[in-house]
C-alpha cells in the first residue's frame, strides 16, 4: 500500500501503524523540547515573564477550558456515532439477516462451511478464495488460442494471487481491535483488479474462450466480497476506536486538569529556586504543566490522524478509484 500511496516509511508509521500512545507521546515530548529548549534563547527570563505578566494564569486558565470541552464533545459524538447501533428489532432483525445472506453467498462461493466468524480469518478466508479462482482462471486460459491473450490472463492470474498471498499473511494471527486486520484488507487494491478483469474481458472478448470468459466472471464476483466485507469491518473498527478514544481521553483529562489546578494556583514567581542541568527550576515546572495538560489533545490528534487516513483511502467501494496512486502496475498491456 505505502508504494501505491507515495511517501516515506516514517509517514506511513506515524499515520497508520504506530501506537496511537506512541504517537502521542512523540508529540508531548516535542512540545515540552521545545519549551525547555526556548529558555536557552536570547528571550525574556521565564521568572519575569510569570511575576509581570501573570503568564501562569493566561496560559492554564485556557486550558482547563480547553481541557473538559475538548472531553465533552469527544465523548458526546462518540455516544453520537454509537447511538446509530440502537434502534427498533425489525432494524436489528433486517441487519442480522443481511449479514447471515452475505455468509451465505461468501460460503456457497468459496466452498468454506461455515465461514470464520472473526475478522481476520473471515478476510483471510476471502483472499484465499480469491487464490482459488485466480488458478482457475490459469488453468482455463491454456485452452486460448491467442498467444497474447493466454499471457495477459495468466498476467492477471498471477497479480491476483501474489497480492492476495501476501494479504493474506498480514492476515494471520491478527486480532480484531488491532490495527492489522484493518491495515491488512486495505492493503489489497480490490478496485483495480475488477477494472482489469473488466478490461480483459472487454478487449479480448473475440480470443477468449468460453471457459475462460467464465473464470474471468467468477473472478470479478469474488472480489465483489471483499469490499463490502472490508466496508463492515472498517465501520466496526472506528466504532471501536472511537470508544477506545473516548476512554483514554478521560483517563488524560483528570491528571491533566489537576497538574493545570496546581500550576496555576500554587506555583508562583518564586517558586522552585535553582537550576537543573543548566535550566532555570521554573522552566521544568512549567514545560511539564503545559505538555501534560496538552496530552488529551495530543491523544485526540493521534487517533484522529489514523481514523482520518483510513477514511480518505476507502471513500469510493467498488471499481471506482479515486486517485491515480491507486493504478498498480502489476499488469501493462498498452
Amino acid at each position: 500500500m505505502r508504494g501505491r500511496i507515495g511517501g516515506s516509511r516514517l509517514r506511513t508509521w506515524v499515520l497508520l501503524n504506530a501506537s496511537r500512545w506512541f504517537v502521542a507521546a512523540l508529540f508531548s515530548l516535542s512540545i515540552f523540547v521545545v519549551i525547555v529548549g526556548a529558555s536557552f534563547l536570547d528571550l525574556a527570563p521565564m521568572r519575569k515573564v510569570v511575576r509581570n505578566q501573570t503568564a501562569l494564569w493566561w496560559v492554564f486558565s485556557p486550558l482547563i477550558s480547553a481541557v473538559i470541552t475538548g472531553v465533552t464533545l469527544v465523548v458526546t459524538f462518540t455516544q453520537l456515532v454509537l447511538s446509530q447501533e440502537l434502534g427498533p428489532l425489525g432494524d436489528q432483525r433486517d441487519r442480522m439477516n443481511g449479514a447471515i445472506e452475505f455468509r451465505n453467498d461468501v460460503e456457497s462461493w468459496l466452498d468454506v462451511s461455515p465461514a470464520p466468524p472473526d475478522p481476520s480469518s473471515f478476510m483471510e478466508a476471502v483472499v484465499d478464495g480469491i487464490q482459488d479462482y485466480a488458478r482457475n482462471l490459469q488453468t482455463a486460459a491454456d485452452g486460448c488460442e491467442d498467444e497474447p491473450t493466454r499471457e495477459q490472463v495468466n498476467d492477471l492470474a498471477e497479480s491476483l494471487i501474489e497480492h492476495a498471498a501476501a494479504v493474506g499473511e498480514g492476515l494471520e494471527d491478527a486480532t480484531f481491535g488491532e490495527f492489522d486486520v484493518l491495515y491488512s484488507a486495505l492493503d489489497f487494491n480490490y478496485s483495480w483488479k475488477i477494472y482489469e478483469a473488466n478490461r480483459l474481458r472487454t478487449k479480448r472478448a473475440d480470443e477468449l474462450d468460453e471457459d475462460t470468459t467464465e473464470a474471468i466472471d467468477d473472478i470479478v464476483e469474488v472480489l465483489k466480497f471483499f469490499g463490502p466485507a472490508r466496508e463492515h469491518f472498517k465501520t466496526l473498527y472506528f466504532q471501536w476506536e472511537l470508544i477506545n478514544l473516548s476512554r483514554v481521553m478521560l483517563y488524560a483529562a483528570l491528571p491533566a486538569l489537576v497538574v493545570t489546578f496546581l500550576v496555576q494556583f500554587y506555583v508562583s514567581p518564586h517558586s522552585f529556586p535553582g537550576t537543573y542541568l543548566g535550566v532555570d527550576g521554573l522552566v521544568w515546572i512549567v514545560a511539564s504543566g503545559v505538555t501534560v495538560a496538552l496530552v488529551p489533545f495530543f491523544l485526540l490528534t493521534s487517533y484522529v490522524l489514523r481514523i482520518a487516513t483510513v477514511a480518505k483511502r476507502t471513500l469510493a467501494i467498488g471499481p471506482f478509484i479515486l486517485r491515480d496512486t491507486d493504478r498498480s502496475e502489476d499488469i501493462d498491456w498498452e
